[in-house]
């Protein structure tokens, strides 16, 4: 996602911020841009649509510098990809860069219309540049006193780094939701959303709290607590190389992309949910009641992880909305002369937007008239350009090749669509929304407890690594976790893995059973809990070795187990969201534990472009 790096100092900083923004391209954005004041206080400013080669063409066919500046990233959220909606943006003396989003931005630019601002951009960020420099009215006031003064009338998420032509040698930055780095350098200061941005200039970092605010200049770093009064935060040397920066101190990619699920989620679902109306705004879907009165069934078009989504979304939207539901495997329904009309809506599911079964699958579903959506992660990639909507998650880029954060994201946004849906139809009310609403929302917090403590799993790899093949089993909306639990040991692993229906177990591979077969249960307390518990209980009448995944506090699962680990008690709406991350860190820590290529597994690519 976005990307904000910014420098007050000594030294001229047009190229450090365009090396800064070139270390931060892996988070994914669609345009960018500089901004820098020079020793009398003139700020110029620079941005482009597209790439970074985009940005510095233009800065080279018009070159300036100075001493403090600011260079930013931005992936769209309000506003399409423009120059205009690129960041810094300028209001009055002040210029910012923001990551995050300004949930009641539209309530605030409303009421600075009304006292004569005037605006050139479509973004949220453009809001907060104008109310810092409307609170900047008494000379006693600093930029820091302006910009909290700002802060205090907005609602949602942000990492801000502000400079002015005011006071041309203090760079300002806050931090609520959304990550923000400050370094101290000789004399001189960084700000970065991410260390990468400024490794090679520095080592000692300050990684702000939420609510902190702080002061930068060639002096050194001032940083302030949530109540405005001085605070100290460790300065922290970082030890890591330009790549391990990347990951953040983790091992692999995909132990850093597991961990950053809490914070995908909330940004897949910022700004589209509203607790209190009940209501689930995707205007990008161009979805009306009439629409999908008219629908006689949706059919989900997938491959791999992107399919178990799609399973799951089955689960969420016929329970919900009453709406027929096929899942096909896009790879079979371009082979088999599907039943498609115009009163279909295919939906096709791709992290990627470029996996070529899944798009020729959405192609042929349009050609034969089906209304086409698509949920994908990146940005005006093939699929979501040709589509009739396109539902973007918010996973960032994701380096790993087993997928993690954007199977997460995909689960949030057919959540958001299930609901959507539902409240389209009549078949969900007002209450029962915001409950499933709330679930959702509550999805990230629930991770981040479950993320706190793993060492469970590494003793879990070790006691199981060397077993030769692994069956998961899972009932209703666990089964296709089940089967995503095994594609991931298999992929990164390469221990053979299967996911089955728990109620299938018996018309096959209960045969299978034994000593030397480790058994992943996921039972959490749900609908089909006691089938499921039965079916536990048929395995170790059997002599398997069974790891169950259930609900905390259920010592029912402690009489029948070899392990057990614990998910917390959610609705089962939400619960393939959570219990999805103990298979993810089992199946990490296996393989692991047994040294083979997490990031890279052998034969795998990234994005599936042939068939």
């Amino acid at each position: 996602m976005c990307g904000i790096v910014g420098y007050v100092g000594t030294n001229h900083c047009a190229q450090l911020l365009l090396s800064g923004l070139r270390r931060l391209e892996y988070r994914g954005y669609d345009s960018a841009g500089i901004a820098i004041a020079d020793e009398e206080g003139e700020v110029r400013v620079c941005r482009a649509e597209g790439k970074l080669q985009q940005l510095e063409q233009a800065y080279r066919e018009d070159p300036f510098d100075g001493t403090i500046g600011l260079g930013h990233t931005r992936w769209a959220t309000h506003g399409r990809p423009s120059e205009l909606n690129a960041h810094p943006h300028r209001a009055g003396r002040v210029i910012v860069a923001h990551n995050g989003i300004i949930e009641n931005y539209l309530e605030l630019k409303k009421e600075l219309t009304a006292r004569g601002c005037k605006f050139s951009s479509e973004t949220d960020t453009e809001v907060v540049a104008h109310l810092i420099d409307e609170m900047w009215s008494d000379s006693d006031q600093s930029l820091h006193d302006a910009t909290r003064l700002a802060l205090d009338k907005i609602e949602g998420s942000y990492a801000l780094a502000v400079i002015s032509t005011e006071n041309p040698d203090e760079l300002v930055v806050a931090r609520y939701a959304s990550p923000m780095v400050v370094a101290h350098g000789d004399n001189c200061a960084y700000a970065a959303s991410d260390v990468p941005a400024v490794l090679d200039h520095t080592r000692k970092f300050v990684f702000l709290h939420d609510g902190d605010t702080a002061v930068l200049s060639q002096e050194g770093i001032a940083v302030y607590g949530d109540d405005g009064q001085p605070v100290e935060r460790e300065v922290k040397r970082i030890h890591w190389d330009p790549v391990s920066a990347e990951k953040q101190g983790y091992k692999h990619f995909m132990l850093k992309e597991i961990h950053e699920q809490p914070a995908r989620i909330t940004d897949t679902l910022r700004g589209r949910v509203s607790v209190d109306r009940g209501e689930v705004n995707l205007a990008e879907l161009n979805l009306d009641a009439d629409k999908v009165a008219d629908l006689d069934k949706i059919v989900f078009l997938a491959c791999g992880t992107s399919y178990f989504a799609a399973q799951i979304a089955k689960y969420m939207i016929e329970e919900v909305a009453r709406i027929s539901v096929e899942t096909d495997l896009a790879s079979e329904f371009r082979y088999r002369n599907p039943l498609v009309s115009d009163r279909t809506l295919a939906i096709a599911i791709s992290q990627s937007g470029e996996t070529a079964d899944t798009l020729a699958a959405i192609r042929e579903a349009g050609e034969l008239g089906a209304t086409t959506l698509s949920i994908v992660n990146v940005i005006e990639s093939t699929i979501a350009r040709e589509t009739d909507g396109v539902l973007y998650t918010h996973a960032g880029p994701e380096i790993g090749v087993a997928s993690t954060k954007a199977f997460t994201t995909q689960l949030a946004a057919v959540g958001m669509l299930a609901i959507k849906l539902g409240r389209l139809n009549g078949t969900l009310d007002v209450e029962a929304a915001r409950e499933l609403i709330s679930a959702l929302r509550q999805v990230p917090a629930e991770l981040e407890t479950m993320l706190q403590d793993t060492s469970q799993y590494e003793e879990i790899a070790r006691q199981y690594s060397r077993a030769n093949s692994f069956l998961y089993l899972g009932r209703g909306n666990q089964y296709p976790i089940a089967m995503e639990g095994a594609l991931k040991l298999k992929e990164i692993s390469y221990i053979h893995a299967e996911g089955y229906a728990a109620g299938e177990m018996k018309h096959g591979p209960i045969a299978l059973i034994d000593r030397n077969l480790p058994v992943v249960v996921l039972s959490p307390q749900n609908s089909v809990y006691e089938k499921t518990a039965s079916n536990l209980e048929e395995v170790k009448a059997r002599g398997g070795r069974i790891i169950a995944i259930g609900t905390e506090g259920d010592d029912r699962l402690d009489a029948f187990s070899d392990v057990v680990i614990s998910l917390p008690e959610v609705p089962e709406f939400v619960q393939p969201l959570v219990s999805v991350l103990a298979v993810q860190l089992l199946a990490y820590h296996i393989a692991d534990f047994k040294g083979t290529d997490v990031d890279q597994p052998r034969n795998l690519a990234k994005s599936v472009t042939v068939e």
